[in-house]
Formats: C-alpha cells, structure tokens, sequence
C-alpha cells in the first residue's frame, strides 16, 4: 500500500504544470516575433523602392544654345521679360456706379472708344442745380443795371436842381452816393454770374466724366470691375469700391528689359544689333536693336537694366513672356565670338567636386562632365563637354542618378 503510494507522489513530480510552461517559453518567443516583423518591414520597404525605382522622375529640361550663331557674332547673351513703355489702369475721374461696361479681356480698342459708363443721375441734378444758380445770377445783373440807371438818373437831375438852388447839396451828394453803390451792386452781380458760370461747367465735365473713354488704342488686358460696382479715382480698401476698371496696353510700344551683368556690360552700345528668342517660341528668331542702356546699377543683383527695341511686331509678342536676347557684333579679326553653349545657372551642378549638368536622352538622365566659363545674367556659359542643342534638366535633384528614368515636364504645367 505505501509502495503504491510512493509511485503515485514519484509521478506527480513529474507532470509538467501548463501555465508554468507558457511562462516559462513566453521570453523565449518575443525575440523571434520582433525578428518576423522587422523582416517584414525591410522586405516591403525593399518592394516599395523597387517599384519607385521603376517609375520616372519628372524634371524641366532647357535647351543648350550656342554662344555665338550665324553671320554676326553673340558678344554677350542674356535673358529678360517683354514689357510695355504704354500701359494704364483706366479708371473713373468720379465715384459713381457702373451702369455699362463695353470690353472685355482681350479686345482691342482705339483711341476715345466708349469704355464704360456711371449713372450720370446725380450728376445730372447738379448741373441742372447750377444752371438755376447761373439763371439768377444773370437775373440779379439785370436788376442792378436797371437801379443803376435810375440811380445815374436821379443823380443827374438832382445835380441840375441843386444848381438852381431847389435843394440842398447834402440831398445832391446822397443821390450821387446810390450811384456809386448800384455800380458796386452790379459789378457783383456779375461776378456771380461768372462764378454760376464756372459751376455750370464743371458740373458739365463732372458728367462727362460718368462715360469712361480708352485714352489711347490698345488691347484691354484686364477687366476689374463690372455692371453694378461703385467706381472710384482711388482705391477705397476693402470698402467696396473699385479703383480702376480695366487695364489697356498699348501693343505697339512692346519692348524688351534684361539685366545685363556689370562685368559685361562694356560690350553694350546703343543701335547695336540684337537677336531676340522667346521662350515660348524657341524657333523664332526676332531682330531687335539697343535702345538704352539706363545709367543706373542694381547693387544687389550687379546688374545694368538695358532697353531693348523689337523691330518686328507680332500678336505673339505680349507682355511679361520671357525672352532670351544676344548681342549681335559684325564678325572681326579683333574679336572672337564667345565659345561653347549657355544653359541655365541652375542646370550647373557639383557631383564628386566636378560641375556636371544631366543631359536628357531616350527619357533618361545622363551625368555629363562639363568645363563652365563666365555668368551672363541667370546663364552660365559651357566651354567643353555640351553640345548645342543639348536637352539638360533644369534644376536636378540631390537624388538624381546617371542613368535615371526621367519624365519632362511640360511647359506650362
């Protein structure tokens, strides 16, 4: 009986409690799960960046021009914007609500040309208000020259009588004293008339005023205020009153700025020839020619602003488009054209202590080693290792690679 006792104390000891065991492995088991998940993750970021790696980068690109081109040589290049020397915010001269606008964007209008017109209502009252004035006012004249030719009458017959002895000389010098005073009367009277006059006439302008005229032919570029709006000389901030109506250009005084770098800007005279390029059209080559070359410098830039003349004229041209000029010079023994191409300063990058631009070919980004000579507003210029005519990306990213799918961008977007 104890032997059977025993056996059965003997086996209890060595059944393995279940919860002692789940204790017991529980550390063990954490370091596998966190190992599974790590790996999950690495895995999955490796999946993702393949997948980036596949897609295309979308970059700008910008076209190598060569330095100096064709019969003239390029002495210099720079860029710059198209601007108008004949432009205005046409605007009311009164306050006064609108009741017509006749433009819209983009129309072309000539000299005097209806523009819109204000409520000439109250405007109206008042020069009806002051012709009244002006009627009375000629009224009180005639009144006051007839009393002062009764005056002048009574005067002259007392003056007659005194000299007979019928009356005093003090009732003679009273009636010669009126006289002196309706003359005094009238020459007010008719400085009223003159000043109802004046108030005729600018009530008169102010009502001309209500209809709004082009001062000058143009293309209306803007429209700022429409039927309805109350218009003003001024602007009334945030009142809800506009300044101006509409703005017109003169299309025929279109010329070119740039900001030509000081370094450079001997090379600069005026008459000289010019090719002018616009960026949104990269074929067409307009002649142009120096106009000025304006005495001041801008210190922060290291510039001299120059005016440049189109001598051909196009509706294409418009304002603020971007446009790439050269500085033409006949070719001589003296000088030599620039060498090499310009491109974008910001196309000129370092990788491995090295300027490189990345040259766009067959959607991809290749790496290319280039020689920089001199800055030419915001261009550099390229002596070795580009071609003209060389598509590079703009503004590369830190993390553009040689060899890397690239998608342009285009212009525009």
């Amino acid at each position: 009986m104890n032997d059977n006792r025993s056996n059965d104390d003997l086996l209890h000891q060595l059944r393995i409690d279940r919860a002692q065991r789940d204790d017991d492995e529980s550390p063990r088991r954490w370091p596998w799960i966190v190992a599974v998940i790590v790996a999950i993750v690495v895995i999955a970021g490796g999946i993702a960046a393949f997948t980036l790696r596949g897609q295309a980068m979308t970059v700008q690109t910008s076209t190598a021009v060569a330095a100096a081109s064709g019969s003239d040589a390029a002495v210099l290049q720079a860029t710059g914007y198209v601007v108008a020397r004949r432009m205005a915010t046409v605007s009311a001269q009164i306050i006064g609500t609108l009741t017509q606008v006749s433009v819209e964007e983009g129309e072309t209008v000539k000299e005097g040309q209806v523009l819109a017109r204000l409520d000439p209502t109250a405007y109206q009252a008042q020069l009806d208000a002051v012709q009244a004035q002006h009627a009375a006012a000629q009224a009180q004249v005639a009144q006051a020259r007839a009393t002062l030719m009764q005056a002048r009458a009574d005067a002259a017959r007392n003056n007659a009588i005194l000299k007979q002895g019928y009356i005093s000389a003090q009732a003679a010098q009273q009636a010669n004293t009126q006289v002196a005073a309706d003359a005094a009367a009238l020459d007010v009277a008719i400085k009223q008339v003159a000043a109802a006059a004046a108030q005729v006439q600018a009530a008169r302008v102010n009502l001309g005023f209500t209809i709004i005229r082009a001062p000058f032919a143009g293309v209306i570029t803007a429209k700022d205020a429409d039927v309805g709006e109350i218009v003003s000389p001024y602007t009334a901030g945030g009142g809800g009153i506009a300044g101006g109506l509409a703005t017109i250009v003169d299309m025929n005084s279109l010329e070119v700025d740039v900001d030509v770098n000081e370094a450079y800007i001997s090379r600069v005279v005026p008459n000289m020839p010019v090719q002018a390029v616009l960026d949104a059209y990269p074929d067409w080559k307009i002649p142009a020619h120096v106009i000025a070359i304006i005495p001041s410098a801008d210190k922060s830039k290291a510039t001299v602003k120059v005016r440049i003349a189109l001598d051909q004229k196009d509706p294409r041209i418009i304002p603020q488009m971007g446009v790439r000029v050269s500085f033409l010079e006949k070719k001589d023994a003296n000088r030599k054209p620039l060498p090499g191409v310009l491109v974008p300063k910001s196309a000129v990058v370092q990788r491995g202590g090295k300027d490189v631009v990345f040259v766009v070919t067959d959607g991809r980004a290749r790496q290319t080693t280039v020689t920089t000579g001199g800055d030419f507003s915001d261009m550099k210029q390229v002596t070795q290792g580009l071609s003209a005519g060389a598509e590079v990306v703009t503004t590369p990213s830190a993390d553009l690679k040689d060899g890397e799918k690239v998608q342009v961008k285009a212009a525009g977007n």
